[in-house]
């Protein structure tokens, strides 16, 4: 098979119907697995976190010489330090994004996919080691949570690759798709990571080899190697996927596609790991963390890049001048920041408002509290599963800011439905009674999030051309994955000073400055612009 495709035309029918819908959808089936992989293996944390405050993972912070005032204190402080490594994931997931906005111009489709599916090999089995051992230091946690976000990255350049192989008719049903299966990866991996640690599986070999058998944290360690199938995913990248010559107007060899994904992602490793320097290490405001980290990625992209990879870049640069890329990016941030925000933080938000619910002993277990392992995975799969109907019904429509401008206005009552539950939650001595129908209004959450997720990845090709929507589905992508940082951050800071509601409140002023946004700029019948 050749792997360059220098000839593709899909808006022409009899190209389309001869040639390019077979190459198409073989390259859409091997996307999504790679990009579901790449969801759960940047997600994970979500649920790690949880598990690692169960097996008292303290990264050596108490000590046995400790007065019990000041191990409170230290708890405090380590709880807080849990919802971090999400926020490191979010944050290096975001920043990769902003890179693998632009590979697909430089690597190829394929290239891109394959290296950047192996290289996350290197935190899911990172914490297969770092989990079997509870002296493991939180710096290491911090590290693999940091190139976990090799996962997050991956989006942005699966998205803008499939977005080449079909025609503007079929874009949102070949991105919902794209999106929406490979977002599954979120709730599978929320639901695996618990089924998966209660299990004998890869938990008998200790981190130096031996067996282990019967190590007390047997099992915590398989969240880590469940993941062994991104190597399946690989090689199908690597023998079944395409470069077509539409997203890749220099087409590459696979040696020169591998280089320059390495180069251009090792950019973003770089400054996501100078951003979480600044948050954790320095303690610096994550709002001064955020535009720093983007500024010092486009400037290491735009002068330290090759030759060849410059020129290619400041043509790709040329979206930073076009409103409408920042009214969009502002949008879908609304959509799958939210989605991918609140999947990071669920978890952990149900464990410390239902779980531990006692601010004056850390250590206090709710006894009747839910078993919300069990369920909270149902938010991401709803959300998953509804985006590729979002982009189907903007199609049947045709209308993707229409579906926006409904999904929005339920997002926000149901953004108000669940901070009224919290607060009633955390003035009750039985928080358990309003666990459903915090649930319920979270799930609502997911499902409106999602759907807007497809509504708005759809309107993207018909604002703009088809040289600049590529780039656009890029990096609107990237900047919206830092809800995967900006969540978990503000509920972590919200619950330390014991008013999580406020997290929601704000978000709830944003939706509606979205919907606002949506409303004139794209919904409203004399706009200008139909999508």
């Amino acid at each position: 098979m050749k792997t360059n495709l220098e000839e593709w035309n899909v808006e022409d029918p009899v190209f389309w119907e001869q040639k390019g819908k077979k190459i198409a959808y073989r390259n859409l089936w091997l996307s999504i697995p790679a990009l579901l992989l790449s969801f759960a293996v940047w997600m994970m944390w979500s649920i790690i976190t949880t598990k690692m405050k169960e097996f008292n993972f303290h990264f050596g912070m108490i000590t046995p010489d400790m007065s019990e005032e000041m191990v409170k204190e230290q708890l405090a402080v380590i709880n807080n330090l849990y919802y971090t490594l999400p926020a490191i994931a979010g944050l290096a997931g975001a920043t990769l994004r902003i890179p693998n906005s632009f590979l697909i111009a430089l690597g190829g489709g394929r290239n891109v996919v394959f290296t950047t599916t192996v290289l996350l090999l290197v935190p899911a089995f990172g914490v297969g080691f770092a989990l079997a051992d509870q002296n493991t230091s939180y710096l290491t946690f911090a590290v693999l949570a940091l190139l976990s976000g090799f996962g997050g990255g991956n989006f942005a350049s699966s998205m803008s690759n499939i977005s080449y192989f079909f025609p503007k008719r079929m874009q949102g049903t070949s991105l919902g798709l794209n999106a929406g299966i490979g977002n599954l990866g979120v709730g599978i991996m929320q639901k695996m990571i618990p089924f998966v640690i209660g299990i004998f599986l890869f938990s008998a070999v200790g981190s130096s080899g031996e067996v282990v058998e019967d190590q007390p944290l047997a099992g915590l360690q398989n969240a880590g190697w469940i993941w062994i199938p991104i190597v399946i995913a690989a090689v199908g990248a690597f023998f079944g996927m395409n470069n077509v010559i539409t997203g890749t107007p220099k087409l590459p060899t696979t040696i020169q596609g591998i280089s320059k994904t390495l180069f251009m992602v090792g950019i973003g490793i770089i400054t996501a790991a100078v951003g979480s320097y600044l948050l954790v290490g320095l303690e610096i405001n994550m709002w001064i963390v955020l535009p720093v980290v983007v500024i010092l990625t486009l400037l290491l992209m735009k002068y330290l890049s090759p030759k060849d990879i410059k020129q290619s870049l400041n043509k790709q640069f040329s979206i930073l001048n076009d409103k409408h890329n920042w009214i969009m990016t502002i949008i879908y941030t609304m959509t799958f920041g939210s989605f991918i925000g609140f999947s990071a933080a669920f978890p952990k938000l149900c464990q410390d408002i239902f779980v531990y619910t006692d601010p004056a002993n850390p250590q206090y277990v709710n006894p009747n509290a839910p078993d919300f392992l069990t369920w909270v995975f149902i938010g991401p799969m709803l959300g998953a599963l509804v985006r590729p109907a979002g982009g189907w019904l903007s199609d049947k429509i045709n209308s993707g800011s229409r579906v926006t401008t409904y999904s929005t206005i339920v997002t926000v009552i149901a953004t108000m439905a669940v901070a009224y539950f919290v607060v009633q939650a955390r003035d009750s001595a039985t928080p358990e009674v309003y666990w459903w129908p915090f649930f319920a209004g979270f799930m609502v959450l997911f499902v409106t999030t999602g759907i807007g997720n497809g509504s708005t990845f759809r309107s993207i090709p018909y604002i703009f051309s088809k040289e600049k929507a590529g780039p656009v589905l890029g990096w609107t992508s990237a900047i919206a994955a830092y809800g995967a940082f900006i969540i978990p951050q503000v509920f972590g800071e919200q619950i330390q000073m014991g008013t999580p509601e406020y997290a929601l409140y704000g978000f709830g002023i944003y939706y509606v400055i979205c919907l606002g946004l949506n409303w004139w700029y794209y919904d409203r019948s004399n706009s200008g612009i139909e999508c």
